[in-house]
């Protein structure tokens, strides 16, 4: 695995595989991504085949900025600019009407294409250079916990890119806020890094909460999701010495303390299942969070990761 610091080396590199038809992982604030030139099929595929990620699960595409969403998106309603003016850079993506460039392959066969903006430096830097769209999906195995630092990124996929770059822990630490724009009423399929109530604010009115019924209409809707190979188990309160994440004070090594604010213990999730999943446990028991609506995205990575 070959993983080098993040650099402007590093960023051509990256940009030079991409535009190559190659592999490489780059962060993102939100989490790590295997990225690939979102506008070459066989790239693409390549992509599908490292994570093992069925075709009919869509990717999301980042650019660098306003000027090249005219390279992906047919259409950019009023709605999307006003969200897009207030979160992008960032961790919400939009879901619009695609263009005709960006292949099938890449929406799963849909008629819009998913795509933001992220925040994070090398990333943009990444893209800028390679002047190309890129899809990013998290650099897990399909259905594994994503890695928000270089050193969790799967070995199976970093095998499968050219480099990984390492860009430090990831801020967000959850995947982005997809919002569905391609219907009558603009409504939430993935919670993320920005919350309901922020959107809420710039929309005016509430978005939708159920899905579409299909996997297809977006990333990580899938039942299962994220998740540990030990099966994850919510409960009111962690009994005695059980492993897991906790709110107390934790009563072995096999018990992480987690913080009381969502947007940080968003960012720690993750790594901290990763942790006690490298421990080879049977089963990592989690205290419920708080019902508050600012922990929604909290609760739909758990919700996934504890599903059979």
């Amino acid at each position: 695995m070959r993983i080098e610091p993040a650099s402007p080396a590093a960023v051509r590199d990256a940009a030079e595989a991409l535009k190559k038809g190659d592999l490489v992982v780059i962060p993102t604030e939100t989490v790590y991504g295997l990225a690939c030139n979102a506008l070459d099929p066989k790239a693409v595929q390549k992509v599908f085949d490292a994570k093992g990620r069925p075709s009919e699960n869509p990717l999301i595409v980042h650019i660098a900025g306003f000027e090249q969403l005219e390279d992906v998106a047919e259409s950019w309603p009023h709605l999307a600019e006003q969200l897009a003016e207030r979160f992008w850079p960032g961790p919400l993506t939009l879901v619009l009407p695609r263009k005709s460039i960006v292949p099938k392959i890449t929406t799963a066969g849909l008629d819009t294409v998913a795509v933001r903006v992220p925040s994070h430096p090398v990333a943009l830097s990444v893209i800028t250079v390679a002047g190309v769209p890129i899809a990013a999906p998290s650099a897990n195995i399909f259905m594994g916990l994503s890695p928000t630092s270089a050193e969790d990124v799967d070995p199976a996929i970093a095998e499968r890119a050219v480099l990984v770059i390492d860009g430090g822990r990831c801020e967000v630490g959850l995947e982005s806020t997809v919002v569905d724009l391609s219907g009558e009423h603009p409504r939430i399929l993935r919670p993320g890094g920005v919350t309901r109530a922020q959107i809420q604010a710039v929309v005016g009115r509430p978005l939708g909460h159920l899905p579409p019924p299909s996997v297809k209409g977006g990333p990580g809707m899938y039942p299962r999701h994220y998740a540990p190979n030990a099966k994850v188990v919510i409960v009111e309160r962690i009994n005695g010495e059980d492993p897991g994440l906790t709110f107390q004070e934790p009563r072995t090594s096999e018990q992480i303390k987690m913080p009381d604010d969502p947007r940080a213990y968003g960012a720690n999730l993750y790594r901290a299942l990763k942790r006690l999943d490298q421990q080879g446990l049977t089963a990592i028991y989690v205290e419920n969070p708080p019902s508050h609506p600012d922990w929604e995205a909290v609760h739909d990575r758990l919700k996934k990761a504890s599903a059979d």
